[in-house]
């Protein structure tokens, strides 16, 4: 087998002034978009050049770091479970969620990811050998909007990272693979336009300490943009907040890729294409500082445990809806931006901890980034007290004590704007302590209420934990994450045709320009509409990469 190192190839820079290079196809961005893109391409012989701004080591670009979740329709998976879906349910789940307004790509976007979901995305990963976990998930079940009626998140047996690595493999191991040249650190920064017609890009090729930059030119017959969204930067988040949250948290992390950064769009905007709904933004509620950042502002996204107790920065549980993860990612920063300090707090036992903690993405999952059988099996069956102690002892976002008085005083030695107050965090949860105490028949909270739901489904059984009381002395120790909110993905982009084809203000075409993923909105420029039903970002980077390959190689024009 030919292993992801064979693929890249090592950059053979000299000392000209000027590179120039010339291919069929100029493919910007090397992500999950851009390479299902290049795949396609040279399948129908076509030569590639991918220009991707970081090293080899981040080919593969934010699904390489996701944990591995792809929304998928009437798949064998969801079938062997008794699990009845069809295109038309999901279309009707997706339409609640989105709620659009007028949209007509982004809506043609999505009934084609709903009809087209096997042949197009899960036949192909197949031809990948990627694999799914048995149990299927079902995250995004709706709160006051109705969303996934059914399980449908499929979760890739290696997370992304083994994913990409797949794809890298096939890339390496095809027949064609002379035609694909891959060149990195390019930084984008203008089309060349010539007549009305993109035929081809520019930019600088970022050295190293010894050498200066240098400029590079490549001309094609057609330019492909599939480098990322604008959630890579916080300032450019915050310019496009969604009005009806108020203001952006002043305290906000990064859990986009830095190359995200809205570079390309302005480029793709001054030769005219149409970009559209950056306002809206798919960002996450439970986000603590990464233990060792890469970044600035870099965080970690935390699958918020269903049984903690939310609440805001002085210790009140948060409401009046209680905040559970899993049901309306949307409403949960929504919410948590109109508390104090825009910042929040998850108090649990490591009961909760060891049953329910995990983070988004595949650097702490290692278990199944790993594809680790039995150790996954064991966690699920017993807890992962391994990641717990983990991000106890890395994480400064994270605090325990063996009381609630130490707990609270470990919590206000944190640098945070606001203290939590003893008395009003104790009363929060001896309330719902007291309500979780009574018969099953006599509990009347809204979040046990949906903790029960969540139970019920076998699927969810294993990774929720059984009801015991926060404060239980023998659950301890006490446990309370502080949590901010952090960015992920944009939901708006260069508005696109089913062709992939980038668009005016005119709805006319830009000869020679097309746009997949995250910049085109995942498709139309906001396929998701305001939520996404989850497991829908990898899903659109697959269907709108390998749409835009085809459509360029002439298949579906």
């Amino acid at each position: 087998m030919i292993e992801i190192k064979d693929l890249i190839y090592e950059n053979a820079y000299h000392s000209f002034e000027m590179y120039s290079f010339a291919s069929d196809v100029t493919v910007v961005g090397g992500g999950l978009a851009g390479l299902a893109a290049a795949l396609e391409l040279i399948e129908r012989k076509k030569r590639v050049l991918l220009l991707e701004k970081s090293g080899p080591d981040r080919l593969g670009g934010l699904a390489r770091e996701s944990f591995g979740g792809i929304c998928l329709v009437n798949t064998p998976e969801q079938r062997r479970l008794g699990i009845c879906d069809r295109p038309s349910l999901a279309l009707q789940d997706w339409l609640n969620f989105a709620e659009f307004e007028n949209e007509d790509w982004p809506r043609q976007w999505a009934e084609q990811y709903v009809c087209r979901s096997i042949p197009e995305i899960y036949e192909w990963l197949q031809r990948l050998k990627v694999t799914f976990l048995p149990i299927v998930n079902w995250p995004e079940r709706g709160l006051f909007v109705p969303g996934n009626s059914v399980p449908r998140w499929h979760i890739v047996w290696g997370t992304g990272q083994y994913l990409i690595q797949q794809l890298l493999s096939y890339i390496g191991n095809h027949r064609n693979r002379e035609l694909l040249e891959i060149r990195y650190n390019c930084d984008v920064q203008s089309l060349e336009v010539s007549n009305g017609e993109v035929t081809g890009c520019s930019g600088k090729i970022y050295l190293d300490d010894q050498r200066p930059d240098v400029e590079f030119r490549s001309s094609s017959e057609a330019v492909l943009l599939a480098a990322g969204g604008i959630c890579g930067n916080l300032n450019l988040v915050r310019s496009h907040w969604p009005s009806s949250w108020g203001n952006p948290p002043k305290q906000m992390l990064n859990g986009s890729h830095e190359n995200a950064n809205g570079t390309v769009h302005d480029m793709a905007a001054r030769a005219g294409a149409s970009i559209t709904h950056l306002d809206l933004q798919f960002h996450y509620a439970a986000g603590i500082a990464h233990p060792s950042p890469r970044r600035p502002d870099h965080g970690l996204s935390l699958v918020p445990p269903r049984s903690a107790l939310w609440v805001n920065a002085i210790g009140e549980r948060i409401g009046p809806v209680p905040l559970v993860g899993g049901f309306d990612t949307r409403a949960l920063v929504e919410a948590i931006c109109g508390e104090p300090g825009q910042y929040s707090w998850q108090i649990l036992n490591w009961q909760i901890a060891i049953h329910e903690l995990a983070v988004s993405g595949s650097e702490y999952m290692t278990d199944f980034r790993d594809r680790k059988k039995l150790r996954m099996l064991k966690h699920l069956l017993f807890g992962n007290r391994k990641l717990v102690r983990r991000l106890l002892s890395e994480s400064d976002d994270f605090v325990q004590a063996q009381s609630l008085p130490e707990l609270v005083n470990n919590m206000n030695q944190l640098n945070t704007e606001y203290k939590v107050d003893e008395e009003i965090l104790r009363k929060s949860i001896e309330r719902y302590d007291e309500n979780l105490k009574r018969k099953e028949c006599y509990r009347n909270d809204d979040q046990i209420r949906r903790i029960s739901a969540v139970r019920a489904y076998r699927g969810d059984r294993l990774r929720t934990a059984k009801f015991i009381p926060i404060l239980s002395s023998s659950a301890r120790p006490l446990i309370a994450i502080r949590e901010r909110i952090i960015s992920r993905k944009s939901l708006g982009g260069i508005r696109t045709n089913l062709q992939s084809q980038v668009l005016n203000d005119q709805d006319t075409v830009i000869s020679g320009l097309y746009a997949a993923g995250e910049m085109a909105g995942f498709g139309g420029g906001g396929i998701h509409g305001k939520r996404s039903l989850e497991g829908t970002f990898l899903g659109s980077c697959i269907l709108t990469g390998r749409a835009a390959g085809k459509s360029i190689a002439g298949e579906l024009l």
